[in-house]
């Protein structure tokens, strides 16, 4: 038996932030120090590396369930079912529901259960709940959904990724560019055909890694050291990926029995381009091989990295016809890649 994505949907927010408009930020040092070059210079150096230009922010009334509700009634009717017929509704986020100007995270009740009472769906038996896997969460989600349905113990699952970074971000700290605000929903059940999940992997690395990413006070000493930003050691994370993530992809690969001339694209969290670009380099150095063209879409341009939310939201847009000189036909055989906090690492293959 497999599972296949049977619905997909996403939500990309309204709002979009340029890199011009960190213009006039007081971007600070670690220490509170100011760096010894002006915004300007910052913002080119930044582009160079990320790939980002352009992030989306969730309009100000919304927050990450109300995305995941608008991305969800998408998927739902790309799929045509009754959302009643959901046996679970998973969610994966970070930061739970964080309101326009305010610093609390609100997780009473889960982000899972908000979905469901937006959707109104009544059946009781449609179990819903949250996981916190760091931005590898809705491939986390996937892979339980996966074994779920395999042992009987659901038909049909929905998996959410969706995060408002733009509410935890400290800015006086130039990693805030970063971040952005997006939602993604995927609908899966058995597979009656070659379509599906054919192997996947999963581990997480809770030694010296466990902290690359964490909640930190803000650069600026002057602001309350009680309230937290998202924080992480850039470097750190990038030498980690670089060492783990190609090795994960080719256990995945060799596990599904697809050679890796077969695959035609890996859909990897958009978190850095120069990072990406890494890994998908050093995949194939596995194989002593060197990518394909077009091998690796890329929505982190115009999008940012919106956490959980950018596997699912990349993989909708491309169906959609939304991402240039990219395209998944059927019998396609897609790798499903995405590093992020704990360290998690997780893939799986899926023939289309």
């Amino acid at each position: 038996m497999k599972i296949k994505i049977i619905g997909i949907g996403s939500y990309i927010p309204n709002l979009e932030v340029k890199n011009t408009d960190f213009d006039k930020h007081v971007f600070l040092n670690e220490d509170g120090t100011p760096f010894g070059y002006p915004n300007e210079v910052v913002i080119k150096k930044f582009k160079g590396i990320t790939g980002i230009q352009n992030r989306r922010y969730a309009e100000p009334q919304y927050t990450a369930s109300d995305l995941a509700f608008f991305a969800a009634q998408k998927a739902i009717e790309n799929a045509g079912i009754d959302a009643e017929t959901l046996d679970y509704i998973i969610f994966a986020h970070n930061f739970g529901d964080v309101k326009t100007g305010t610093h609390q995270t609100d997780i009473l009740p889960s982000l899972a259960t908000r979905v469901k009472n937006k959707l109104g769906i009544r059946n009781p038996k449609c179990v819903a709940y949250d996981i916190l896997f760091g931005c590898p969460g809705w491939i986390e989600g996937v892979l339980q959904a996966n074994a779920f349905i395999k042992s009987g113990m659901a038909k049909r699952v929905m998996v959410i990724g969706a995060e408002t970074l733009s509410r935890v971000v400290d800015d006086h700290d130039r990693d805030s560019m970063i971040y952005s605000d997006g939602a993604g929903v995927s609908i899966l059940e058995a597979s009656t055909d070659e379509a599906g999940l054919l192997s996947y992997e999963s581990a997480t690395f809770a030694n010296d890694e466990a902290n690359y990413l964490f909640f930190g006070k803000s650069y600026n000493p002057d602001l309350d050291p009680d309230i937290k930003y998202i924080k992480m050691y850039g470097r750190k994370i990038y030498e980690f990926a670089l060492s783990n993530v190609p090795c994960a992809m080719k256990n995945c690969l060799d596990k599904s029995g697809i050679a890796i001339d077969e695959v035609k694209k890996i859909l990897i969290h958009q978190a850095n381009e120069k990072m990406d670009e890494a890994i998908i380099e050093r995949f194939y150095k596995l194989y002593d091989k060197t990518p394909p063209k077009d091998i690796m879409p890329m929505s982190i341009h115009d999008l940012g990295n919106s956490s959980v939310a950018t596997v699912p939201t990349l993989f909708d847009l491309i169906l959609q016809g939304k991402i240039e000189n990219q395209e998944i036909n059927k019998g396609d055989v897609i790798i499903f890649a995405s590093v992020g906090a704990g360290m998690n690492i997780n893939a799986f293959v899926y023939r289309y």
